[in-house]
């Protein structure tokens, strides 16, 4: 009888390790993804010109075509809100709701099993490689809080963790699993050349937004001045794109930084209040916040007329639209560089 088990592929090397030595003793692989709006780096590589010359590529389908494997990419957008919001465990560093994640990801992993006959699951985790969910006192509880238990097998550290049902019941040789730990990727490298892996997603921390310094303090903002810590898809794309300056708390700007976001923020005009430079060339700006004041809008303006073309002319003509319900051009003098004070900036 040939087992089966799914692999969580978020598209890093150790996920792609940890499959293809399960593959390697005879058992059926399909890896599992879950979305949740946060791992977005490749629409941004696509976004910025700085970035043109990254791979543009969805590494989780990348992982499955180097394994040979049928992926499943499943939505958990709406579901994930909630551990975002609320994580049990607490947050990272910055909002990484990392323990909380890894339980919910493998919880969901349980149900898909158990709906689709298969016998267990298989993560790239690896003891001390992560502060918050990789730690050799998490693991147990990210094995029992989603329902695992010993179903959840981790192919990498196996050999420094008590046996799962998998290695005692023979499904897969123990022998063959690894023993490693910390944060040295030294060891996942020597195995990827070892089975001809090349061109791999870089180890650097994971693709998920939430980790990075820059994006929380912006994804704080928003829920601060919002009064709520609420999100829509929409925002998790745009927390990731152009500068981000809150003059008042009742408004902040998004100011397009090169073309390619100009492009992208185009596509939010009917969402929005906007400004754009007319006489010089110059960025598209997204108002986020209720109908400004003769003075905010002015403001704004200004701002904007900063980071134009005609940043020392005398003045600058911008056209402003509120959801191409009311349109008008306005001209001001751009706000000088010392004028834009560093607090507006939200990191």
């Amino acid at each position: 009888m040939t087992r089966k088990a799914v692999a969580l592929i978020s598209g890093g090397l150790d996920s792609l390790l940890a499959a293809r030595l399960i593959q390697q003793q005879g058992i059926h692989v399909e890896g599992i993804n879950f979305y949740t709006g946060f791992c977005v780096e490749g629409h941004t590589h696509a976004i910025r010109k700085k970035d043109r010359d990254k791979v543009k590529r969805n590494n989780a389908l990348w992982v499955a075509e180097q394994l040979g494997i049928k992926l499943h990419i499943i939505d958990i957008v709406e579901e994930y809100k909630d551990i975002v919001i609320n994580p049990k465990h607490g947050y990272g560093a910055n909002l990484n709701p990392c323990l909380d994640c890894k339980i919910f990801m493998v919880q969901k992993a349980y149900e898909w099993i158990q709906e689709n006959y298969f016998d267990f699951i298989i993560t790239g985790e690896v003891i001390g490689q992560r502060p918050m969910s990789q730690r050799k006192q998490t693991m147990p509880i990210v094995s029992s809080e989603s329902g695992a238990e010993d179903l959840l097998l981790r192919p990498l550290c196996a050999q420094n963790l008590p046996p799962t049902k998998p290695e005692v019941e023979d499904w897969v040789n123990r022998h063959l699993l690894k023993d490693f730990s910390g944060r040295s990727r030294k060891p996942q490298m020597a195995l990827a050349k070892k089975f001809g892996f090349e061109n791999y997603a870089q180890p650097a921390g994971g693709c998920c937004f939430l980790t990075d310094l820059s994006y929380s303090v912006k994804l704080q903002d928003l829920w601060s001045n919002r009064g709520n810590k609420q999100y829509e898809i929409d925002d998790i794309m745009l927390l990731k794109v152009g500068r981000h300056i809150r003059p008042e708390p009742a408004f902040k700007l998004i100011i397009a930084r090169e073309e390619g976001e100009n492009r992208f923020l185009t596509g939010y005009k009917g969402q929005f209040q906007t400004i754009k430079t007319v006489s010089h060339a110059g960025p598209l700006a997204l108002i986020e916040g209720d109908s400004l004041s003769a003075a905010q809008l002015e403001l704004a303006c200004a701002i904007t007329a900063r980071f134009s073309k005609g940043r020392e002319a005398d003045s600058v003509e911008l056209l402003y639209a509120d959801h191409e319900k009311d349109s008008r051009t306005v001209r001001v003098k751009p706000l000088p560089a010392q004028e834009l004070p560093q607090e507006w900036y939200i990191a």
